[in-house]
């Protein structure tokens, strides 16, 4: 027993200093001083239980993406919409009159990216509608489709959608397929060499320098979908039978898509070029499109995040959002983590007279997040912010509705991982007529919910409670 301990002492010390050392370089890399705290108390205190999932969870700045694609990012803009690049051509005009001067300059300098006029937008609610618009957008491709999502599953919708792009890839159609290496963790060889054998040009994201191998963190999130350079998709939707509501107990399954035409698909297209740039080192050039016949007169910001932005993008881009309501800032998300940079902005929301609702799903996929935006819920409702609880099924689908003027839909959820650990893509579209249909989606959705109250919270047993204040614990990582 002297002689097991003797051993075992070496150890322990090895561990606290590993943890020590841990906790110093959470300090230094960690992005939000509460996630540093977080894992250095940790890591000091229990290296045991810590040292590993740091390993996987710790990082939460993402090198070498924007280093590779940045300096040919402007080429590309340049490239695919010459025209349209021009600031002065976008920032000024009905999105200036209708959401302010101010906000329109904070958004086009935070994403990069200028609002583009001309644009027609649709809303796809569910996954019935969001998938019979994609595939016949890639029936009819002629010159190239993109294609890149989050999830992909080898099932029926995974089967439908391999065997739609081979069939433009033997007709010559180029066809660029990405997804990411954790989303797709159980997508099989098979699927991709099927693909890759077929013509379709197929390459994970992943994370390539040694030190982020062991990271979970860094996900591309983004769901994109682009035809000939006319037709885009973006949304909430991954490719799976369980997005149909093919899966119970989450089913029916609630999401929301968007189709946009116009001139902003050539900023969507950006995006994937640059995803596509670090996963494979390769640039891709696409030849302008024919002006679309279909398009309209929206104007369209395609605002795109991630751990690698200089600043936090995701954030702020909601801390602008919710602070240009003056009367209504309706927000859906399938996890309601928020920072405090959102929640203030929330709450000041609320000071200044405006409708602040929330919906969130009533059914759990993830425990961990679930218990803690029970919390956080209760929280919004004391600070008056309306939480209502879908009853259906699973609500996957994220929407902000700011006004009656203004309308963001994509990928990024009300959670720190969308906020500043995961790759998104999200799309905010200034016009009345598609705000006002984007309100008329969402109050059949809240008529369809049940308004919640702090007794959730006060009512709930004692272990429970406990339970949501320990989930809470992790919230820079969920």
């Amino acid at each position: 027993m002297k002689y097991d301990l003797l051993h075992l002492a070496p150890l322990v010390a090895l561990a606290h200093l590993l943890g020590m050392l841990a906790a110093c370089h959470a300090i230094l890399h960690t992005r939000t001083s509460q996630g540093a705290v977080a894992w250095a108390v940790s890591l000091v205190a229990m290296p045991y239980l810590t040292l590993v999932p740091y390993l996987f969870l710790g990082r939460s700045r993402f090198t070498g993406y924007d280093d590779v694609p940045h300096a040919g990012r402007e080429t590309l803009r340049w490239q695919q919409h010459q025209d349209e690049w021009s600031a002065h051509t976008s920032t000024f005009g009905q999105p200036a009159a209708d959401l302010g001067h101010s906000l329109v300059r904070s958004l086009t300098r935070l994403a990069g990216m200028p609002f583009l006029s001309g644009n027609s937008v649709r809303t796809l609610v569910n996954g019935e509608a969001t998938f019979s618009a994609i595939f016949e957008a890639i029936a009819e491709a002629r010159r190239y489709i993109i294609v890149q999502f989050f999830i992909v599953r080898d099932d029926a919708l995974g089967a439908m959608l391999k065997d739609a792009l081979l069939a433009r890839a033997a007709e010559g159609v180029r066809v660029y397929f990405l997804y990411d290496s954790i989303g797709s963790f159980d997508l099989p060889h098979s699927y991709i060499a099927a693909l890759r054998a077929g013509g379709v040009e197929t390459h994970p994201f992943s994370t390539r320098r040694f030190v982020n191998r062991f990271q979970l963190n860094f996900r591309n999130h983004r769901k994109i979908v682009v035809v000939d350079g006319k037709r885009g998709f973006v949304g909430g939707l991954n490719v799976g039978v369980e997005y149909l509501g093919a899966k119970p107990p989450l089913s029916p399954w609630r999401d929301t898509h968007i189709e946009v035409r116009g001139p902003a698909v050539a900023a969507i297209q950006v995006i994937f070029s640059e995803d596509w740039h670090w996963a494979t080192r390769q640039q891709l050039s696409f030849e302008p499109s024919a002006p679309d016949d279909v398009s309209g007169p929206m104007h369209c910001l395609v605002m795109a995040s991630g751990p690698a932005d200089q600043q936090e993008t995701g954030s702020l881009f909601l801390v602008e959002a919710i602070s240009a309501a003056r009367e209504r800032i309706w927000l859906t998300t399938p996890y309601l983590v928020p920072d405090e940079a959102v929640f203030a902005a929330l709450r000041l929301a609320v000071l200044r007279g405006v409708d602040v609702r929330i919906l969130i799903p009533c059914r759990r996929d993830h425990r961990v997040v679930f218990e803690a935006s029970k919390l956080y819920a209760f929280d919004s409702v004391c600070a008056g912010v309306r939480i209502f609880r879908y009853q259906p099924g699973f609500l996957h689908q994220k929407v902000i509705l700011i006004d009656s003027v203004a309308a963001a839909i994509g990928s990024a959820n009300l959670d720190n991982r969308s906020l500043r650990l995961n790759f998104e893509i999200m799309v905010l579209t200034v016009d009345r007529h598609f705000a006002a249909e984007v309100e008329t989606m969402l109050l059949h959705d809240f008529s369809q919910a049940l308004e919640i109250n702090s007794d959730e919270y006060r009512k709930a047993p004692g272990w429970r409670r406990m339970a949501m204040h320990l989930a809470r614990l992790f919230a820079p990582l969920l």
